[in-house]
């Protein structure tokens, strides 16, 4: 598979683009490489890929193939979060609430966690419960 997802990729196709990312950030046929796995999720992700932009976002929470930056991850979170990806909306109201990469707005991580758990996201149920909500 990776190599027909490196021949589209490489071609432009964003979705193969996302695909061998998660490739190189899984170890999955190729090695484990976050580096390698930044590098195509950023060119995903600038075409709008929401899949993409969610794991770019991760890794610079985490600091996985590049230098963590909470703020930076904040910024690919919502370009997620605001396509309805409902773990990037999790995501992005757990950086609210705990005050990561952005101001600690409890309304705001509310918003977010609300969104996400419309969708089923569990996570964001849990959130929410335990905030009482």
């Amino acid at each position: 598979a990776v190599k027909w997802y490196r021949k589209a990729a490489e071609q432009g196709d964003a979705l193969a683009q996302s695909s061998l990312g998660l490739c190189y950030y899984n170890g999955l046929g190729v090695t484990k490489d976050y580096a390698v796995a930044v590098r195509w999720f950023r060119k995903a992700a600038e075409q709008g890929d929401a899949l993409a932009q969610l794991a770019l976002g991760l890794c610079y929470y985490n600091g996985w193939g590049v230098t963590k930056d909470y703020a930076v991850a904040v910024g690919w979170y919502r370009k997620a979060a605001e396509q309805g990806d409902a773990s990037a909306q999790s995501k992005l109201g757990e950086c609210y609430a705990n005050g990561r990469g952005v101001r600690k707005n409890y309304s705001e991580a509310m918003k977010w966690y609300r969104k996400a758990a419309e969708q089923g996201d569990e996570t964001a149920k849990k959130k929410l419960q335990r905030l009482g909500y």
